[in-house]
This record gives C-alpha cells, structure tokens and sequence, in this order.
C-alpha cells in the first residue's frame, strides 16, 4: 500500500545544472502529511548545496498536490499542528529564497499549500486541467497570503481568499498565478525552452534576480501563521471546515 512506503519525493540525478523533483504520493493527491513536507525541504536543500540551477517540480497522478493532509489531525496536540504548518512555511519560504529557478509543471489540481507551493516557483507551467483553491482561511490559517497578493495583486487576492474561489487554467494565467498554459504534453518542452532561455547565468546573478524581485516578508509571514495556528480551537475549526468541503 501506498503508506507503507516512506518515499514520496523523488529527486533525479544532477544533469546540467537541472533536477526534477517529483511528488509521488498518488493514491492521497500528493497531499503534505508531515513526511513529504520533511522530504521536500531535503531535496530543496540538496539541490541548493549541489548549486542547482533549475528545479523542475513535477507530480505522479492526477493532481499535482492536494494540500494539507488533515489525516490523523484529532489525535495530534495543537504544538503538532503547529509545526507541520511551521514546516510546511519553510518550505514555501526555501523555494522563494533559493538561488536556483524553479519550474512547477501543474497537470491538474493544486489546493491550499499545494497552490502555495506553485506560487512559490519562479515560473509556473499549467495545462487546460490546472486549477487551484486556497482554502486556508476556511479553518483560520494564514499561509502564503502575502506572496500570493503579490503575484496576482491585492484586490484578486482578496477575491480568491475571501470567496473561497477556485482558480481555473485559463484565470491563473490571466492573473499572473500560471507564467504559461501548454498543452499536457508539452509542459516538460515549455520548461526546457525556460532552462535553455536562462543558460548559463551564474549563481550570484540568479540569486540577486530572485532576491531583488521578492517581496522580502519572510519573518512577518511566519509570524502571521503561527498566530492564526495558535489562535484557539484549531482542532474545531478544521473539523467544521471539514464537515463543509
């Protein structure tokens, strides 16, 4: 069975400068539970000590990522909760920080921190079945709201988060949430052309790049998250939460 297996991230050998991450945890939608998000963050810093130049983030399945795995939540204390969002933070702030690009080829759904993970890629590379939600306010949790008013702007982010909206292909790229829309073969081809377009840039021009382009909002972010986690009751906000999804 799927979860009797620890591997759910894959990380292809070095080959110019570029490697291919994969979420492999198809039978759950590649939804976070705390061992992806601890397998993401170490092949992020692999790729970072390696000085890769391009991380492709690619899916197996039918989603790309359905977001917070919620499986197992009654049982853990509200510090548990606490960390796996805390995690789940870092690794979105890993990818908008680090000095290799990165390519996220979304085939088909991505929701809550699964679309915080796309939008935190410097380019984002979608299919007609793309489409992404960010539920996090529905239980409280604040998580990537500022990068994401950054990318699309404030008034849609509000849109999106206060509507509960869901973002279909052809809205993501009106708004800036997809860089580019291919057909579902082409989406390794669209981000070779990227690869090839960007050469041999070193890492410190890259790194200036991403940094000079990002808002730098970092320790407010966290802060943020860990005050709506903390705030009281998570436990009966995510269940409600639930009852309605």
């Amino acid at each position: 069975m799927d979860e009797e297996r620890k591997e759910f991230v894959s990380l292809s050998p070095l080959a110019d400068g570029v490697r291919v991450l994969t979420l492999d945890r198809p039978s759950k939608a590649n939804a976070l539970n705390a061992e992806v998000v601890d397998q993401l963050l170490a092949c992020v810093a692999q790729a970072e000590a390696e000085d890769c130049r391009v991380l492709i983030l690619a899916a197996n399945g039918k989603a790309f990522c359905g977001g917070f795995d919620f499986g197992g939540y009654e049982s853990m204390s509200a510090g548990d909760l606490l960390l796996r969002f805390v995690r789940i933070e870092e690794l979105l702030q890993r990818l908008r920080q680090s000095s290799f690009v990165s390519i996220a080829l979304v085939h088909g759904a991505a929701m809550g921190a699964g679309a915080d993970i796309v939008a935190s890629c410097t380019y984002r590379i979608g299919t007609d079945a793309s489409r992404f939600r960010f539920p996090g306010f529905r239980f409280g949790v604040a998580l990537g709201t500022r990068h994401l008013a950054q990318l699309v702007g404030p008034q849609r982010a509000r849109d999106i988060l206060l509507t509960n909206a869901t973002v279909d292909a052809s809205t993501a790229v009106d708004i800036g949430l997809l860089t580019h829309l291919v057909d579902a073969g082409s989406m390794r081809q669209k981000a070779d052309e990227i690869v090839a377009q960007i050469g041999s840039l070193d890492r410190v021009a890259r790194n200036r790049i991403l940094h000079l382009t990002s808002a730098q909002n970092n320790d407010g972010d966290m802060a943020e998250l860990v005050k709506s986690v903390s705030a009281p009751g998570l436990h009966e906000r995510i269940a409600q939460y639930r009852a309605g999804h």
